[in-house]
């Protein structure tokens, strides 16, 4: 049994997946084994790695290498595209180890990223999960993700965005990681409840870690373990309609299942005001009636039965994890300055 489960969903990756893959081959960390879950690619993704694999066997057995420290790669091929949180679950549910490593199919991972999650992992029992230093792998001096915040708005939002790749090396707390690169303590990921398939993609990886929150567990980032990712390469942009609509419902969804009712109304003002904000904004780019589009649809689906059935039920033992939310959402309203 491996120590750690890495786990790819893949969609229409066929630039980004092999490359991933050959990446993962390269760690000074080898106690781990590999699972893909393909949301029924139509690109021959999966048909192209299968033949990597096959010709990278071949090319070991000729040189006589020393198969016993190359990762075994478990696919399985859905057949429709059920979402981001529905593969990683399923990768999820068949790993065995005491981690799980979420990884995205447009990434590539430096070859200590793994050994410095895992070691940060083992020494802070309190973690949650572990977060990766993600960078643009289009311009690898400029940091994509380096942990994720939420605030009073609404609004999640990744630190470091767009800074030089030589800031943020500390290690620290955060609200959430992303989960394109992540190291999650399978107990606690079956404590607290894996991803929820109502968000099918996006803010996925705020909610669980939200959640985590509420049950007193914490987020870290090690910016020491570095990945490389390329970004929205499977909607294709970073906004477009669906991207928008679907990001704009779930954030409704958000609130509605994390925050109990008085959280909510305090928060109300705020919520109204991000709203706002982000109606004008997407109104330049052409987006605004996708982003209004999202928005009633977040609300409609908060008046039925599944989405009641997967609402965080408030407990007052759990009182002083909502007090220290809400002042971070407060405080994270300063972080995006």
């Amino acid at each position: 049994m491996s120590k750690v489960t890495v786990v790819i969903p893949n969609y229409n990756g066929k630039k980004y997946l092999n490359p991933c893959v050959e990446s993962l081959m390269t760690q000074s960390f080898n106690d781990f084994s590999i699972i893909i879950v393909d949301n029924a690619s139509e690109d021959g993704s999966m048909d192209e790695l299968s033949d990597w694999m096959t010709e990278k066997g071949k090319e070991e057995s000729a040189a006589g290498a020393d198969t016993s420290c190359i990762p075994e790669i478990i696919c399985h091929r859905l057949k429709r595209n059920t979402g981001f949180s529905h593969a990683v679950n399923l990768g999820i549910r068949r790993a065995s180890g005491e981690y799980v490593f979420l990884l995205n199919n447009d990434t590539r991972v430096e070859p200590d990223c793994i050994l410095n999650l895992v070691r940060f992992m083992d020494s802070h029992q309190d973690a949650f999960c572990a977060g990766a230093k993600m960078l643009m792998m289009s311009s690898p001096d400029c940091i994509d993700d380096c942990g994720d915040f939420y605030n009073a708005l609404g609004y999640a939002f990744a630190a470091g965005k767009g800074r030089k790749s030589g800031e943020f090396t500390a290690e620290r707390k955060i609200f959430s990681a992303c989960a394109g690169a992540a190291l999650y303590r399978t107990s606690m990921l079956r404590k607290i409840g894996l991803f929820d398939e109502n968000h099918f993609a996006y803010l996925e990886d705020v909610d669980i870690g939200y959640r985590a929150r509420l049950n007193g567990l914490i987020s870290y980032i090690v910016p020491s373990a570095v990945v490389l990712h390329a970004g929205s390469a499977v909607s294709g942009s970073r906004h477009n309609a669906f991207k928008v609509r679907l990001a704009a419902r779930n954030s409704i969804y958000l609130i509605y299942k994390n925050q109990p009712i008085l959280q909510r109304l305090l928060n109300l003002p705020f919520i109204l005001a991000g709203i706002l904000v982000k109606f004008l904004y997407f109104c330049k780019k052409g987006l605004g009636k996708d982003y209004l589009s999202g928005l009633a649809a977040g609300i409609r689906f908060c008046f039925t039965k599944e989405a009641s059935r997967h609402r965080v039920r408030f407990q007052t033992k759990n009182m002083r994890y909502y007090i220290r939310i809400q002042w971070e959402l407060w405080r994270n309203l300063f972080r995006m300055c």
